[in-house]
């Protein structure tokens, strides 16, 4: 659900809220023009600003969110890179991957760096045409323009703080500049009057970067529930299926895990069969289809390639387990919310923030991921969930997933 703090248009505004977890409240001192407020209006002009140059979950995240504060009534402009505008689903701009191949990884980051000026230009014009009453932004890192104009201007500043991108980059993106790195995150982070995580664990570090306990929210990604279909109302004992179909969705990286699921899949030798069907493409799909060639179970792993939004619950309906190999410690997984609306049994591994999805037992099976050889307990998790008549599919297993909804 997101959770959009209460504002009202204003001159001049006072900010109050809870802990982590809490709602926020940003009460007013002096009013704005008489057309724009009234008394218990709560119709906002948002200024969305992001830096997203691929078009992958990110996008359709964004996305989410400006369709549902539009559906409430909220007036949204949204400012990013006019390359991203003409980037394709699963794709990122030609530009950037240009820059990434010519320059070395440190002058990539005073680039980034560099195009604060552009991105503040090009915000500061729309907040003068715009006249926003608050400025939300997507975190990314050396991203600053939004808290700047926010500053200059007086107005609210809400930062929604996906990953913690500093500790991210140096760990999967060779990272060169960690002091300014540092130094650019805990900058955007302190100057946004409500910071917003998508995990109480990802909470837990903006507190320790030094943002105080009342400016901290965290707002949970979603889904829309209506687009996915019912599953059926009795329950299908898997352990009776000929081949159980173990399902993944979303871009393809390597720290998904996949490769421990193929390399568990050609292990059994048990009933019923196992096969992977992954709704979705990335850059590590040729090294799992290598993968499953070397094993001898190319047969059992399918890709779909990019599939259209549309088509994504009906093609998750299709899984028997849906599977959640690997997750980082910090972040909400859409995939696992899509999977919660699917009504599919799920297999995920059993950490923090992934807790804060599920109940172990009740809504998914969950396994240590820190268990070695890799997979192991994955695998043990989904013949459990085969076995267990009361593992079947259906409303047994169906949580209430989390919407969009603005409130």
């Amino acid at each position: 659900m997101l959770l959009l703090a209460r504002l009202k248009p204003r001159a001049g505004f006072r900010l109050s809220g809870g802990a982590a977890g809490a709602p926020s409240q940003v009460q007013t001192r002096t009013a704005a023009s008489p057309a724009r407020q009234c008394e218990g209006d709560r119709r906002l002009r948002v200024l969305y600003s992001h830096r997203i140059l691929s078009w992958d979950g990110q996008g359709l995240h964004v996305e989410a969110i400006v369709a549902e504060l539009r559906a409430s009534g909220h007036e949204v402009r949204v400012v990013g890179p006019p390359a991203g505008e003409r980037v394709e689903l699963g794709s990122e701009s030609g530009l950037l991957t240009l820059v990434r191949r010519l320059l070395p990884a440190f002058a990539t980051e005073l680039a980034e760096l560099a195009y604060n000026a552009p991105a503040y230009w090009r915000l500061a014009r729309a907040a003068r045409e715009f006249r926003p009453d608050v400025i939300y932004e997507r975190y990314n890192l050396f991203f600053l323009a939004g808290a700047l104009l926010a500053r200059r201007r007086r107005l609210p500043f809400l930062l929604e703080v996906n990953s913690p991108l500093a500790i991210e980059r140096a760990r999967f993106h060779n990272l060169r500049l960690r002091r300014l790195a540092r130094w650019s995150e805990g900058f955007a982070w302190r100057s946004a009057d409500r910071v917003l995580p998508v995990t109480e664990v990802l909470a837990k570090q903006i507190l320790a970067a030094g943002v105080p306990r009342e400016r901290v929210v965290v707002m949970p990604n979603g889904v829309h529930p209506e687009e996915f279909p019912s599953p059926p109302r009795l329950p299908v004992r898997l352990g009776d299926k000929e081949e159980l179909v173990l399902g993944f969705v979303g871009f393809v990286r390597e720290w998904h895990g996949l490769d421990a699921a193929i390399r568990e899949i050609a292990a059994w030798g048990g009933r019923p069969r196992l096969s992977l069907f992954v709704v979705g493409d990335g850059p590590a799909r040729r090294d799992l289809e290598d993968l499953a060639a070397r094993l001898g179970v190319t047969e059992r792993v399918r890709f779909t390639g990019l599939a259209n939004r549309s088509e994504v619950p009906r093609l998750i309906a299709s899984f028997d387990i849906a599977l959640q190999p690997s997750a980082v410690p910090y972040a909400c997984p859409l995939k696992v919310l899509e999977y919660m609306a699917a009504g599919r049994a799920i297999v995920a591994p059993d950490q923090p923030n992934v807790r804060e999805l599920l109940v172990n037992g009740y809504t998914a099976l969950l396994f240590d991921p820190s268990r070695q050889p890799a997979g192991h307990a994955m695998r043990e998790a989904i013949v459990r969930l085969a076995n267990d008549q009361r593992c079947g599919l259906g409303s047994a297993l169906r949580p209430e997933p989390r919407s969009w909804r603005v409130t």
